[in-house]
């Protein structure tokens, strides 16, 4: 693996976009939801999002169990 792949791939983020797939739901929804709840535009985060956000949170620890074990082998 080169350095600039490697560097790629361990600062590759999640973005609202992949929270609101995983939770089914818009990107608009999930902007909302993150606002102040005092803000006008605040909406009520969706049912079971801590289950959704376990998941994205253990699929990243998958990836970068990934990245670590492609960069041993490599050495």
């Amino acid at each position: 693996m080169k350095f600039r792949e490697a560097v790629d791939s361990l600062c590759s983020a999640l973005t609202h976009e992949d929270v609101a797939k995983a939770l089914g739901v818009s990107v608009q929804t999930v902007r909302q939801a993150r606002m102040q709840e005092e803000s006008k535009a605040f909406r009520t985060p969706p049912k079971n999002w801590e289950k959704a956000i376990i998941r994205l949170a253990e699929s990243r620890i998958a990836y970068c169990r990934g990245l670590i074990e492609k960069l041993r082998k490599a050495d």
